[in-house]
C-alpha cells in the first residue's frame, strides 16, 4: 500500500505538459442502454435553498444519505462564465489545452461543423481549471469550499474536475457506479462530489440519478460493460430517484453513493461541471490495490 502518499492537489495532477499533440480524443463507449434502469417517478426530496441554508443537522443528514441538493447554489453570472469558459476550450481558444473528448459518433464530422455545433459533439472536458479562470473560480466558489470542509472533516483538496456534455439528440447514458471506484485512494478516505447544472437538467435530458443510503454498503465491484459499471441486475432501480436542477443547482454526494444518467434523447443541452475534493489527510493507493477492492478478478463474481 502506498500508505505514506498523499493525494495530490489539481495543481500538482494537472497533466499540463506530458501532453499528445491531438487534442482531442473519442468516447469509446458502448450506447445500449437496456430499458427498465432508471426511475423517473421519484424525485429527491433532500434539498436546501443555498449554501447558506445548510446546518450542521443537514451535513448529518447528508452522511446518512450520501448526497445533498443545493438548489441556488452559483449565481447566474457565474454559470454563464463558466459556459463561456467551457465553449472558449471547446472552440480551441487555449492551443496547449487537449483535454476534450468527442462522442464516438463525431468521429466523421468533425470537419465540416461550425463552432456553434462543435459543443453539441463532445461528451467530456477534463483537466481544465488551470487553463480558464472562470471555470478555476467555480471550483473555488468559498461557500462550497466551506460546505465540503465540514462533509469531509478535513480542509479539502480538488483532485478532479470534468465537464460532463451530454449533447441533444444522443448524448450517452453513464451506467451506475460509485466514484470512488476510478480514485486511487483510500476506502476509508472520504470523497465528496459536486455536479452543478450550467443548462437546466431534467428527466428528459439525462439530469443525475441517485439511491440514497447506497453509499453505506461500501464498495461494490465493478464489470467493463457499456462503461466501468455496477452490473446492471446488481442496480436497486426500485430506490432510485432523480436530481433534477437548474442552472446553478449542485448535487454534493458521497464517493461511494450509486448514481447514473441515462441517455438524452430530447432536443435540449445537457452541460454540467464535477469536482471532486478528498482532504488533505488522504492517502493515495495502488491502481492494483484499488482494483482489488472494486474489480472482478480473483472473485466469485458474474454479471
Amino acid at each position: 500500500m502506498v500508505g505514506n502518499e498523499r493525494i495530490l492537489s489539481q495543481e500538482e495532477s494537472s497533466p499540463k505538459g506530458a501532453r499528445c499533440p491531438v487534442n482531442y480524443s473519442f468516447d469509446t463507449g458502448k450506447s445500449d442502454t437496456p430499458e427498465g434502469l432508471y426511475r423517473f417517478d421519484a424525485v429527491a426530496d433532500f434539498v436546501v435553498e443555498d449554501f447558506d441554508s445548510i446546518t450542521d443537522e443537514h451535513i448529518e443528514a447528508y452522511h446518512a444519505l450520501g448526497y445533498l441538493v443545493v438548489e441556488k447554489a452559483f449565481p447566474q453570472s457565474m454559470v454563464d462564465d463558466a459556459l463561456a469558459g467551457l465553449l472558449a476550450l471547446i472552440n480551441g481558444e487555449r492551443a496547449d489545452f487537449t483535454g476534450i473528448q468527442f462522442e464516438a459518433w463525431a468521429k466523421d464530422r468533425l470537419d465540416r461543423i461550425t463552432k456553434e455545433e462543435k459543443q453539441d459533439y463532445v461528451r467530456k472536458i477534463a483537466w481544465f481549471v488551470n487553463y480558464d479562470e472562470r471555470l478555476k473560480a467555480m471550483s473555488e466558489y468559498p461557500p462550497l469550499i466551506r460546505t465540503i470542509e465540514r462533509m469531509l472533516g478535513d480542509r479539502p483538496k480538488l483532485f478532479q474536475d470534468m465537464a460532463l456534455i451530454k449533447p441533444p439528440g444522443g448524448g450517452r447514458e453513464k451506467p451506475w457506479h460509485q466514484d470512488k471506484a476510478y480514485f486511487d485512494i483510500r476506502l476509508e478516505d472520504r470523497v465528496v462530489g459536486a455536479w452543478i447544472a450550467l443548462d437546466e437538467a431534467t428527466a428528459e435530458n439525462g439530469c443525475m440519478h441517485v439511491i440514497p443510503c447506497s453509499h453505506k454498503e461500501g464498495a461494490v465491484v465493478h464489470f467493463k460493460r457499456r462503461d466501468w459499471q455496477i452490473c446492471d441486475t446488481d442496480v436497486k432501480v426500485e430506490q432510485d430517484v432523480m436530481v433534477p436542477l437548474k442552472p446553478g443547482g449542485c448535487l454534493l454526494f458521497d464517493g461511494l453513493i450509486h448514481h447514473g444518467t441515462p441517455p438524452n434523447y430530447s432536443n435540449k443541452r445537457r452541460r454540467a461541471l464535477q469536482f471532486h475534493y478528498a482532504g488533505e489527510s488522504a492517502m493515495k493507493v495502488s491502481t492494483a490495490e484499488r482494483l482489488a477492492i472494486f474489480g472482478s478478478e480473483g472473485k466469485d463474481v458474474t454479471c
